[in-house]
């Protein structure tokens, strides 16, 4: 395997939306997490607790994932916002939405199609294998920012070794699903979730490209 350069990693790494069923190695999965355990923390606590499904466990954890969305069962995530979005934040969550949408050839009025393509979120897009991350409740939004940086380095680890990634935020849907999986005691909080494995390249979605905002949108350097 090519190694990449950092930032090669950073350019390349992207949300993937289907994956092979190829289960990843332990070997290498020990490499890849053994990396994101080098991620910045503050005072170094390392908040992060981290919980990988793969096998029997992660087939019983989508398949109840699918039960309770067909059922429409109500979510009820550990944290919530106040789903406020202003500018202009909200037109580059749409500009993402139409990416996605078109490489999967789904007008925007498509409503069932839309429908389809965001069911995909509980199949886990088909990966072998899915991270939940999660953090103590006796932990503030600082300590959150602590897991935001470890999921990012993990997410450049497993690019680096060849693998491929999808952060969701559908995965903290229901925590208690995820405490019941790994016996967790109550104080354990799910912050999101991470799909990855092997990219499946037939796969339409993952041909969605997304773009960054101008620096001068989101940096201000003042030297005065």
């Amino acid at each position: 395997m090519n190694e990449l350069s950092l930032e090669d990693g950073i350019r390349s790494r992207r949300s993937v939306r289907g994956f092979l069923p190829d289960p990843v190695p332990q070997k290498l999965l020990d490499k890849v997490f053994e990396l994101a355990q080098w991620a910045p923390s503050g005072t170094n606590i390392q908040p992060w607790q981290v919980y990988v499904a793969s096998g029997a466990t992660r087939d019983a954890l989508r398949a109840e994932f699918i039960r309770r969305a067909q059922s429409q069962q109500q979510a009820k995530p550990d944290h919530m916002d106040n789903g406020k979005l202003g500018e202009p934040w909200r037109e580059r969550r749409r500009d993402c939405a139409k990416a996605l949408y078109s490489a999967m050839d789904i007008d925007w009025d498509d409503k069932e199609g839309r429908g389809q393509a965001a069911f995909r979120n509980f199949e886990l897009f088909d990966a072998p294998h899915v991270a939940f991350l999660c953090m103590d409740d006796i932990f503030g939004k600082s300590s959150a920012a602590d897991v935001g940086m470890y999921a990012q380095t993990l997410m450049l680890s497993l690019t680096a070794h060849g693998l491929a990634s999808c952060a969701q935020g559908t995965m903290a849907h229901h925590p208690d699903l995820i405490r019941d999986t790994f016996n967790l005691d109550p104080s354990v909080k799910v912050l999101f979730g991470i799909s990855f494995g092997y990219e499946d390249p037939t796969i339409a979605a993952n041909n969605a490209r997304t773009t960054r905002a101008a620096l001068s949108e989101s940096v201000v350097f003042c030297s005065d």
